[in-house]
């Protein structure tokens, strides 16, 4: 029998394999082989069209990029509050809880990708407080925040970079995991690394994705 998608724990355990990153090997992600099978699996068993894609099901490049730059620096993060902002399947945040954060929370606005959240936590044993609704309009509360891959809308892009902005004025350490997306602010960034993120080629131009983490200057 089919598992139904209002079960969102058993639906993601029952259409994705439990692995590590390609960039990431500390960690583990409950990860899709393809997009549009899930995506498409998904609409069809809630019997609605128009669903969010998948982006919890992928280690995106810029996901990968923060996730290995807070492994390579934890001081970055250890005891401190940590916000994964559109985190996807919380591969940042979870990053931060292993290497010593006070306390992690990770933001989505996808049902899915909150449930998958929590089950990527679990599996790494780390505790990250999951949080949905759209918290751009609100404070950050942090003193580091990550975000991952959010510049390819510019509606998207311009409350982000505002709500980043925010951040960094009430005195957090803001890092953006981006290959240079679309809508990437690079005039208000510094680079912090550069990493050559290896990617599935059915969600990039490409096997390798050059991707850096950049800091909100």
């Amino acid at each position: 029998m089919p598992v139904k998608v209002h079960d969102r724990p058993a639906f993601i355990r029952a259409n994705s394999v439990l692995t590590a990153p390609s960039h990431v090997p500390e960690l583990v992600l409950h990860l899709a082989d393809e997009a549009l099978p899930l995506w498409h699996k998904t609409e069809e068993e809630l019997g609605e069209a128009g669903l969010p894609p998948p982006f919890w099901a992928f280690a995106w490049a810029g996901g990968q990029a923060l996730a290995r730059h807070v492994f390579d620096n934890p001081d970055l993060v250890a005891g401190k509050r940590v916000l994964d902002v559109g985190a996807g399947g919380g591969i940042a945040g979870i990053a931060a809880a292993m290497c010593g954060a006070a306390h992690v929370r990770a933001n989505e606005i996808d049902a899915f990708a909150l449930a998958a959240i929590a089950l990527n936590a679990e599996a790494n044993g780390v505790a990250v407080e999951v949080i949905g609704g759209d918290r751009l309009g609100g404070p950050a509360e942090a003193d580091v925040v990550l975000a991952g891959d959010i510049f390819y809308e510019r509606p998207l892009a311009e409350r982000a970079l505002a709500f980043l902005q925010r951040a960094k004025a009430d005195g957090a350490l803001v890092l953006i995991g981006d290959p240079k997306r679309t809508y990437l602010p690079t005039d208000v960034l510094e680079i912090a690394a550069t990493y050559e993120v290896p990617v599935p080629r059915t969600l990039e131009d490409s096997d390798v994705k050059k991707t850096r983490v950049w800091r909100l200057v």
